[in-house]
């Protein structure tokens, strides 16, 4: 499927909108910081769901027309029920998702046209860290590998590279954060 190209459109953003985004952040600077949520309730054995209503950005709450709703679960070799991807593959999902809208977002502001885009993503876990079974391994992912196949013009592929490096996921994988867990009684 190819990307609508028009003066107001490239890969399909609308330009008006981001560049507007753009400009007022630039203005005020306190417009860019964001927060946003997820609620998450379990719903037995090693299933659980996410709700998603809406986030604080450009200085106010800003409500999702329709809640989102991200169900989690595990593979039946996990005592799970396999009835929806697990965390491990939500977080290749959310990775592969912002690295592509960073991608072309960045791409159309910069009138790059992108006619196809399209990646696979990998990663490696030793479920033994996991599990407890061994403490000196890591307990979550220690390789992510991403391969995109993008159909542009063959002077792109280097600055599109470069691009995917505005991912706030990347970025938060690559540098990490500080979290905080906090478990109170009910």
């Amino acid at each position: 499927m190819a990307a609508e190209t028009s003066v107001s459109h490239v890969n399909g953003i609308d330009l008006e909108v981001l560049k507007a985004t753009i400009g007022a952040i630039q203005r005020d600077p306190t417009l860019g910081a964001c927060r946003f949520r997820a609620r998450n309730r379990w719903l037995g054995a090693t299933r659980n769901c996410s709700t998603i209503a809406g986030f604080h950005g450009a200085g106010q709450e800003i409500v999702h027309p329709q809640a989102f709703e991200l169900h989690a679960d595990e593979p039946a070799v996990l005592a799970g029920e396999d009835r929806a991807a697990n965390p491990v593959e939500h977080l290749l999902n959310a990775l592969a998702g912002c690295i592509t809208t960073s991608m072309v977002a960045h791409a159309a502001v910069r009138g790059i046209q992108i006619d196809e885009l399209e990646s696979e993503l990998e990663g490696d876990i030793d479920l033994r860290g996991f599990l407890g079974l061994d403490p000196g391994v890591p307990k979550g992912y220690t390789s992510i590998r991403v391969k995109f196949r993008v159909k542009t013009a063959p002077e792109n592929i280097v600055q599109l590279k470069e691009l995917a490096a505005f991912s706030p996921v990347y970025n938060t994988l690559i540098q990490g954060a500080k979290v905080d867990i906090d478990i109170e009684a009910r």
